[in-house]
């Protein structure tokens, strides 16, 4: 099988540099990331089990990790991320001393093996440079029956913005890349995860201009930061290019930007020899998972 997103695709540096950046603008622009936020607490609901402890994994400005605590008020709670600006602003919500904080990378979570009950993550993995790493890590950290929750952006993500740059600029890769979602199903079940399970749902968010699309992306720490990237300022003309290419795609007055989003969960495995669970199989419960440009829930 090949691996879902190799190393050399992302610059990991410039990564965390764009979070620290967006520390102080995350929580007022990421809209999306609530509200994927607010459904992956609510597929919580059905959890059969209280967890002692619990691990929001690139925990950002700490609103995941403060509704973990107020959801499990006994449970110690952990919250990790690499960028030390994300940190300083989570480090300021009300609970934050209910709550253990630490820098570092997921690929090398500095947590003992199966130490976690539930791992929470919401868009982590895509600006993750290895994320076969980041699914054994948490893997070797969770508990056997322990839960892994995530979200993350598939490819037909920023589409129009993507064919507005590839119009523009054919030489160059100027939106970030994304890993498909069944790439991240091989990935789980060779990290050895039991019963993986994942699905679509769709989001458009529309905005007057191309250059406010851009500013919020700018503002969440979410511009391109894939290694063939461009380097140089983009020139007037270029991004007047840009947004003629993008004018098509207008829709009642605004242009869209569309989002696939993949939840996913998977449970640690009772085999800690690496064997994903139930005979190795892997679920799609989603009909309109492999049919892209269905729109989901």
């Amino acid at each position: 099988m090949s691996r879902p997103q190799p190393a050399s695709l992302l610059d990991t540096a410039a990564i965390r540099r764009n979070h620290d950046r967006a520390s102080a603008t995350y929580d007022e622009h990421g809209v999306l990331a609530a509200r994927l936020r607010e459904a992956m607490l609510a597929r919580l609901d059905w959890i059969a089990f209280v967890p002692d402890v619990v691990l929001d994994l690139g925990c950002g400005t700490g609103r995941g990790a403060e509704a973990l605590a107020a959801r499990w008020p006994e449970a110690r709670v952990i919250a990790l991320d690499a960028a030390p600006g994300m940190l300083a602003v989570a480090r300021q919500r009300p609970v934050a001393a209910r709550i253990e904080w630490l820098q570092a990378d997921a690929e090398a979570i500095p947590l003992p093996d199966a130490a976690v009950d539930v791992v929470f993550s919401n868009l982590l993995l895509p600006f993750c440079g290895d994320i076969d790493a980041v699914f054994a890590e948490v893997a070797r950290i969770l508990k056997p029956r322990g839960l892994f929750s995530f979200t993350t952006f598939g490819p037909d993500t920023l589409a129009e913005l993507r064919a507005a740059w590839r119009a523009a600029d054919p030489a160059d890769r100027h939106v970030h890349p994304f890993t498909d979602m069944h790439d991240l199903g091989d990935g789980l079940v060779r990290a050895g995860f039991a019963e993986p399970v994942l699905d679509v749902s769709r989001y458009t968010l529309t905005y007057p201009d191309v250059t406010a699309l851009m500013r919020d992306l700018k503002a969440i720490g979410s511009q391109n930061a894939g290694i063939g990237r461009p380097r140089g300022l983009t020139g007037r003309s270029r991004m007047n290019s840009v947004s003629d290419a993008y004018e098509p795609f207008r829709n009642g007055g605004a242009l869209p930007a569309n989002y696939e989003a993949i939840f996913g969960h998977a449970w640690g495995a009772l085999d800690r020899g690496g064997h994903a669970g139930q005979g190795g199989e892997f679920s799609f419960p989603v009909s309109d998972i492999g049919h892209r440009g269905v729109r989901g829930r």
